[in-house]
């Protein structure tokens, strides 16, 4: 029998400073069939030490089992699950005095569709959202409901028009619902390219931590 709470206690791996009322904190949000030591690999290429990086690991290395544009049921309890934990770690750092906007969710691929979903339904405005090859979860013509505004809240889709795994359709889609809502959207189309993160992309979420870290 699944677990109703599949990835509670799973490892958060961390780099960079102790958090602190002052840090930037980014937690990064890995992809299907991989774990927390990939994702990481992008705070090196960030190249900003003075940032707390956070990483949740989800049970065997997958979030939920279906594509993020199945019918959300059928990715239950796992979704559920997902996004509990993140929710998790993003508390544990707001009781650690940092303030909502100085924490970035970020992620790839099923991560950055993770990601998308949890800042998307989070209540309080965050300090940004950067989706590497990802966007909102659901089944085609899904209704996205929340009303309370982004209030300028940094949000950058990177894609690439042509990925095997994430319809540029609904990346748009994404993006269009997130700046309806009064977040400042930054889409990147890449042609052509492979389902990856390019360096254009890094420099955006380079340019977004400098940005909440007050241009350190």
């Amino acid at each position: 029998m699944t677990s109703p709470d599949p990835h509670a206690g799973q490892p958060i791996r961390s780099t960079g400073p102790p958090l602190s009322p002052t840090a930037v904190v980014a937690i990064l949000v890995h992809g299907r069939n991989a774990g927390p030591e990939n994702i990481l690999e992008l705070a090196d290429e960030f190249a900003r030490p003075g940032v707390t990086y956070l990483a949740p690991s989800a049970a065997g290395r997958t979030w939920y089992p279906l594509s993020f544009l199945a019918p959300r049921a059928r990715n239950e309890p796992f979704l559920s699950s997902a996004l509990a934990a993140i929710g998790r770690l993003v508390d544990e750092v707001l009781a650690e005095g940092v303030p909502p906007r100085r924490i970035v969710i970020a992620g790839f691929s099923q991560g950055a569709c993770l990601a998308s979903e949890f800042v998307y339904r989070r209540t309080d405005r965050l300090g940004a959202l950067i989706a590497f090859s990802g966007g909102l979860i659901g089944p085609p013509g899904t209704a996205w409901d929340r009303t309370a505004s982004f209030d300028d809240m940094p949000a950058f889709f990177g894609c690439s028009d042509v990925d095997a795994h994430v319809p540029r359709a609904r990346v748009e889609e994404s993006a269009g619902v997130f700046s309806t809502l009064g977040a400042r959207v930054i889409p990147r189309f890449y042609p052509g390219m492979g389902h990856v993160v390019n360096d254009d992309e890094i420099a955006h979420a380079r340019a977004i931590l400098d940005d909440i870290g007050g241009g350190r």
